[in-house]
Parts: C-alpha cells; structure tokens; sequence
C-alpha cells in the first residue's frame, strides 16, 4: 500500500472522521465503524485532507484535467482544498466549481454554479466525501454536462466502504461508473483500513482488534458488494 494511503488512514483515526463502534446509518443497517467527514474542523486538518485528495488525483490521473468539481454542500471545501494543495505539491494550477443548491438570480455571479465558469473541452474530476448511493451524482452529473461539452474524467471519494449500493448487488462507486460511463476511485477502501488497522496499535490503542473485525467481517456478508 502507497505511504500516502497508510498516513490517510491514521489521519482519519486521529481526526476522530473514522470510528469503530455501533452505529445507525441513515440506510438503518447497523454498522461496526462510521465515517464522518464532517469532523474535519481545523485549517490544518483540511490543509491535510486537501493534500490527500491531491495525492490520490495526481497518483490516478496525473495532470490530465482541468477542473475540480465538488458537489454542494460537503463537496465545495474539499473541491477548494484540494485545488489548493494540488497547487502546491504538483505546480498545476486547476480551476474549482460547485452547484448551488438555489440557483442566484441576481448580482454580478448569476446562475447554478460557483467557482470558474465550465467551459467546453474541460476535463472534469468530481470529488466527494464518501458515495453510498450515487444520490449526488444523480443530481449533479446532468448539471455538469449541461453546462458545457465537458468530459467528467472521473470521480474520487475518500473512502469506498464497499458495500451494496442501491441496486442492491454492486457498491455504489461501480453503480456510478456503469450509470454514467466515467472512472470511480478512492483515497482508500475500507479492505485497505481493515488490512493496516487490524491489531495495530493507532494513536497508542488498537481500534480494531478481534471484536471489531469478527463484526466487520459479519457485516459484509450481509452488505458486501458483489465484484
């Protein structure tokens, strides 16, 4: 596994973003770990974020795009801190863009998007927190294709929980690549989490010993996707 994905992983931990437990998902399935990416709160937390997201962009695509789309609400700062960071660490300046929610009907910035205007021939990365259900995408996908003859190069989460999505047999990143013909990725998957974190200690306890993991293990026989 690349340095910067184990360093992903302990960083997701110490930002308490990852937590291993009992948890409620809105879905109402009963998950051992939970992912928040909320719980990003401090400029150096999302300087970080921003530098993985970065990393994990230039080590699957290189510099061949040119605009970071990050769907609203939770996809606007890390479509900035990330445009930021890939700045920084690769010299490649890319333009960022967002929808609104309620398109602005006045002023000198009218319209359905913030950030640079989507011109025809871009190359489009999305970037979101985490996909469950292709919900956003659903919603955003058509705006962006409607607003110029732009090519969506491909989506990058930060974490794959690998777990059905809503048709029930695949996980919603590949349900995504088949409904709309464009790559899907992650920082990590939740097979990668498991394989580093399991009886190491993080932050000097081990959040996932033999318990967490049997539970784990448990659940994804249950809501594994199918490959």
């Amino acid at each position: 596994m690349e340095a910067y994905k184990e360093q992903f992983i302990d960083f997701m931990v110490e930002s308490k973003v990852l937590k291993f437990g009992e948890f409620t998902l809105k879905s109402g399935r009963k998950s051992p770990f939970f992912m928040n990416a909320g719980a990003y709160v401090t400029g150096s937390q999302l300087k970080r974020l921003g530098e993985y997201y970065a990393k994990a962009i230039h080590d699957k695509y290189g510099d061949d795009f040119d605009v970071l789309f990050g769907p609203a609400y939770k996809g606007i700062p890390l479509g900035v801190v990330t445009a930021i960071a890939y700045s920084e660490l690769y010299g490649k300046e890319v333009r960022y863009c967002s929808d609104r929610k309620e398109v602005k009907d006045h002023g000198a910035d009218k319209g359905g998007f913030l950030g640079s205007e989507l011109q025809d021939g871009d190359r489009v990365i999305m970037i979101e927190d985490v996909t469950t259900s292709g919900k956003s995408m659903e919603e955003t996908v058509p705006k962006v294709r409607g607003a110029a003859n732009v090519e969506i190069v491909g989506l990058m989460v930060s974490l794959d929980r690998m777990e059905i999505g809503k048709g029930g047999v695949k996980c919603a990143l590949d349900e995504v690549k088949e409904l709309y013909g464009f790559d899907t990725n992650a920082i990590v998957t939740m097979a990668e989490v498991v394989e580093y974190l399991y009886n190491k200690p993080c932050n000097g306890e081990i959040v996932i010993n033999d318990e967490i993991k049997a539970a784990i293990d448990e659940y994804y026989k249950q809501y594994g996707a199918k490959k």
